[in-house]
């Protein structure tokens, strides 16, 4: 892990994205804090951990403690939005919201003003290398207007079935920055992969 690590730092990409998955929330475990504090120690690459738990409350400043920079957490698992975001604040660090597929977009607005991200699942959480839902673009391009309109500089982001083609597709779309796992993988070189992914920002600018 360490290797791959490096290796990604020598690509130029511009943070570590950190699924953490407790076999409840969704049907399968992954990474957990003793993990992103070994993590830590070896980089320091922004630490981006996505919390597809059931009580993202109860860990968030366990998280944070361990070394996360940001923190998102589902709006679809146990408690009360605004109280996670404002545990998250505490901590010093960003907060974002995530949406699954079969979430509306709009029920992102009454937090909207109060996070720094918003992230868009382009399929459903729990799994890699799953196909792109082409039809979540139109939540990114609703999150992109409705941010703009209220004049929040709100970063959307997008996790799921990312490729060259759904990666222009979503930066078209409105966002900010992608979520890339198992087409970054594959290829025998990621750099090439890094920088078509900024090159792209840079276009959007």
């Amino acid at each position: 892990l360490e290797a791959v690590i490096h290796m990604l730092e020598q690509s130029g990409t511009d943070m570590l994205h950190f699924d953490v998955m407790d076999g409840r929330f969704v049907n399968n475990i992954s990474f957990g804090i003793p993990v992103l504090t070994a993590i830590r120690k070896k980089t320091d690459l922004f630490l981006d951990v996505h919390l597809m738990i059931a009580d993202p409350l109860q860990y968030v400043a366990r998280f944070a403690q361990a070394g996360a920079n940001g923190i998102t957490f589902h709006l679809e698992s146990e408690g009360d939005p605004q109280k996670t975001i404002d545990a998250i604040h505490a901590c010093g660090i960003p907060a974002g919201i995530v949406i699954k597929p079969m979430t509306p977009a709009e029920a992102v607005l009454p937090y909207l003003s109060s996070v720094e991200l918003v992230l868009v699942m382009t399929v459903e959480p729990g799994f890699g290398g799953q196909a792109f839902l082409w039809e979540m673009l139109e939540k990114v391009r609703f999150l992109r207007c409705t941010a703009k309109e209220q004049g929040l500089h709100t970063m959307i982001q997008v996790d799921g079935g990312i490729n060259a083609e759904t990666a222009l597709a979503a930066v078209d779309a409105g966002a900010d920055n992608l979520v890339v796992g198992s087409y970054l993988f594959r290829q025998e070189n990621p750099k090439i992969v890094i920088d078509f992914l900024h090159q792209l920002s840079e276009n959007q600018k």
